[in-house]
């Protein structure tokens, strides 16, 4: 498995098994020089991720995006990645895997709901390695 990140998560992606790759120009070269080929897709930023997917050879029905609606008309891709989250079901099944130390979510910070504005500030910065979490 391969993941697109800046440099500074390259650490964490190692230790999750992922071969990591820095993105930006040139990026489908560096992509090709560690895996063969790419047998499917995830586009979770937008852009031109999804261009990026078919330009490696992935079919349109192996890329799933949750940021490039416009795509899932013109090129055929999937955006089933919000949806599938989206029942109780999932949820109860996510936290249990949670709970049973299978899968991880990173927190990068916590907010009381009444410094929201710090909240925002944090993620401003981008490429915060978690998830913002604003408690009520």
């Amino acid at each position: 498995m391969v993941g697109l990140a800046s440099e500074v998560h390259h650490d964490w992606l190692t230790g999750h098994g992922v071969i990591p790759v820095t993105y930006g120009d040139g990026v489908a070269d560096r992509i090709r020089q560690v895996t063969g080929k790419v047998d499917a897709f995830i586009d979770t930023v937008g852009g031109d991720y999804i261009e990026l997917a078919l330009s490696l050879g992935v079919e349109p029905s192996r890329i799933d995006t949750i940021a490039r609606f416009d795509a899932v008309e013109k090129y055929g891709v999937k955006a089933e990645g919000n949806a599938a989250g989206a029942s109780a079901s999932v949820l109860a099944e996510l936290a249990g895997l949670i709970v049973d130390g299978k899968l991880e979510v990173p927190i990068a910070g916590t907010f009381p709901l009444s410094q929201v504005q710090e909240a925002y500030r944090l993620l401003e910065q981008g490429h915060i390695g978690g998830k913002v979490v604003l408690i009520p």
